[in-house]
């Protein structure tokens, strides 16, 4: 199994099993390396290791696609899994209970060490300046250079009592700073705000080339309050060792590849984007965002900087986020006490909504009509901080594998009520990224909330008539096991 607590470690384990390579012809940070990188995701090729770079201070790689899908038989989540510290071969559910039984485990705290491979170089001063680090343009419609598109940020509330690690992007702006989104709803906004109401600036660092199973932690919409630092350690049975950082204060793990450390400040904005998101598209304006000033960067030896190439799905913004918003959907489902046995964020429909397969034996066990049972399943979900993320959210019966998008499609085409099987939640708050979203529906904060039932009327009471007419239940399990143990004989190839 991968070592999930070291980045480098994770690498060299895609190398040994060919789902990375080493890329030693010279590639451009300009486009060069983000094209290689997006054609790897849509072919599902090996993670691209680019040793060798035409910009940037010498010594410095980019890692492209490092959560990207792989093929069927490399495992197709593989990538994913050893972030985790699974065998390859986990699937999604299997992934999915790991991560729910980490959030009910005791936090593990880290462990503070004197000192870590990410203190290797230290640039301080006059020594600071980003150009020096290969900083990709990702795409040719992007409005700038983004470094931080697989890493994740770094704050401590004034009191010290939350230290939130948070997967944000960030753009370069000047030498020594950048810009990136801290929204109020995210964690790393609520921390700004609680230091800007002080009237102080908001110490900061960026972890890039994070230990795998922090950055996934750090993607996962955990409650506000609970510390990343802590789940990691349930996650991977060890806590995670931490360095203080050069400026004091706040603590980064000690494998990383690169950090930046600084301060987020209290009123200063910058323009950020436009840039290719998350949902596939890119539109042609950016935003104001807060500026993040580095005052200091230490990193490895060869250091290795991963990047994320957003865009049309699958990418990490899918397999990594869209796989934690899975798994805290479904524990606060199951913990509200609803029928819900698996919950998956489809990466083909890029986090944009969520189906939730129901246990249709409990569900026929309670007196409840459809409209109730949605309206129960709105209140718990779209109250929540995965919730918030998604904003679709599609119910089906639990005889359908919801990780297949070909079971989900079928069920939606076949199950799906046009007429009744719809339910809106107009005044439900929601991300304001979704690319459907009107100017109006961003002044309100919200207008982009449904529910789609999949459930029949007699999945309600337990007299459902209809089955599947499939190889797996259409045959007498004996016939399938002699049809499967004679399909190279008959002249297949294997599975």
């Amino acid at each position: 199994m991968t070592n999930s607590q070291s980045f480098r470690d994770f690498v060299q384990d895609l190398l040994t099993v060919e789902d990375a390579v080493e890329i030693t012809t010279p590639v451009s940070p300009h486009l060069e390396a983000a094209a290689i990188t997006r054609r790897v995701y849509e072919t599902r090729g090996p993670a691209p290791l680019f040793c060798s770079l035409t910009e940037g201070e010498t010594g410095f790689r980019i890692l492209g696609a490092p959560a990207g899908m792989s093929p069927k038989a490399k495992g197709e989540h593989g990538r994913l899994a050893a972030h985790l510290g699974l065998d390859r071969t986990a699937g999604p559910r299997q992934i999915v209970e790991h991560l729910i039984r980490a959030m009910h485990a005791d936090p593990v705290p880290p462990r503070i060490v004197e000192s870590g491979p990410c203190k290797e170089n230290i640039w301080r001063g006059d020594e600071v300046d980003l150009r020096k680090l290969p900083v990709p343009l990702l795409h040719a419609e992007d409005g700038g250079r983004y470094l931080g598109t697989y890493g994740f940020h770094v704050v401590k509330t004034p009191d010290a009592s939350w230290t939130s690690w948070s997967v944000g992007r960030t753009m370069l702006h000047g030498p020594t700073t950048l810009v990136g989104p801290a929204m109020p709803e995210q964690h790393i906004g609520i921390i700004h705000s609680m230091w800007r109401d002080l009237g102080e600036r908001t110490p900061w660092a960026m972890v890039l080339g994070a230990p795998p199973a922090a950055l996934a932690a750090a993607g996962m919409p955990l409650p506000a309050h609970v510390s990343e630092d802590g789940y990691v350690g349930a996650l991977t049975g060890l806590p995670v060792d931490v360095v203080e950082t050069e400026q004091g204060g706040l603590q980064v793990p000690a494998t990383s590849e690169i950090v930046l450390e600084g301060w987020i400040s209290a009123e200063e904005i910058g323009p950020e984007g436009p840039m290719g998101e998350y949902h596939g598209y890119s539109f042609p304006e950016g935003k104001l965002q807060p500026v993040f000033h580095v005052e200091t960067i230490t990193f490895r030896d060869e250091a290795i900087l991963p990047i994320c190439v957003a865009g049309l799905p699958p990418e990490e913004n899918h397999t990594i986020w869209g796989t934690m918003i899975s798994a805290v959907a479904l524990d606060v489902l199951r913990r509200a006490g609803l029928p819900i046995s698996m919950a998956w964020c489809s990466y083909e429909a890029a986090t944009c909504w969520i189906a939730l397969a129901v246990d249709t034996k409990k569900l026929s066990h309670r007196i409840i009509t459809e409209k109730e049972f949605v309206d129960s399943v709105a209140k718990v979900l779209f109250d929540s901080h995965a919730g918030w993320l998604v904003p679709k959210v599609i119910l089906i019966g639990d005889d359908v594998d919801i990780t297949d998008i070909n079971q989900v499609v079928w069920a939606m085409a076949t199950r799906h009520h046009p007429s009744t099987g719809t339910y809106l939640y107009p005044e439900s708050p929601g991300i304001p990224m979704a690319p459907y979203l009107t100017a109006i529906d961003h002044a309100a904060g919200s207008g982009g909330k449904a529910i789609t039932s999949c459930l029949f009327p007699g999945e309600f009471t337990g007299t459902s008539l209809a089955r599947a007419a499939s190889f797996g239940t259409s045959f007498p399990q004996e016939l399938q096991e002699d049809v499967l143990s004679k399909w190279t004989a008959y002249g297949f190839a294997a599975d």
